[in-house]
């Protein structure tokens, strides 16, 4: 995980990366990271996700306080076969620990590794802290899991 200080606010940001090899090729690894139905076995049913620039998605997780659940993302880059850029927001600025208000970007890049294996990287940036001390704990954890899941479903390509 890397850290890092904002300035003048007395706060930290802070990301979460993980970071995986996996021996396939990138484009089926990108089709994993593109297809709702695959995103949906990684991590959990997006709405109205298309890798384009500028499309606006949503994920739905447990309600906390004067927040619903609704994660609003928006594609902001997409490289084929090598980027994946979307910003995460939710939250609600009345929420204390669970459910505060967030407003992230998550980073995906693919890069050619040894024997035509492709390496993923996972950045989940922008987590202030201590305002998003919750989110940052429970999903660096969430992620060392999203993350392997993808295995299996490369496998099923073979």
């Amino acid at each position: 995980m890397t850290d890092t200080a904002a300035a003048n606010t007395g706060s930290q940001t802070r990301s979460i990366v993980v970071e995986e090899v996996f021996p396939h090729a990138p484009e089926l690894v990108w089709k994993v990271l593109t297809d709702g139905e695959l995103i949906t076995r990684v991590l959990m049913p997006p709405s109205g996700f298309a890798p384009v620039p500028g499309t606006q998605f949503t994920f739905r997780t447990k309600p906390a306080g004067r927040w619903d659940g609704t994660i609003q993302c928006q594609v902001l880059e997409v490289v084929p076969c090598e980027k994946l850029v979307y910003s995460w927001k939710g939250g609600h600025a009345d929420n204390i620990g669970y459910g505060s208000l967030l407003d992230t970007i998550v980073t995906w890049s693919l890069s050619p590794a040894a024997d035509g294996a492709t390496r993923l990287r996972l950045e989940h940036g922008g987590f202030e802290l201590p305002r998003n001390e919750t989110a940052f704990t429970t999903m660096s954890g969430g992620w060392k899991t999203v993350v392997p899941r993808i295995a299996p479903l490369l496998d099923e390509f073979d």
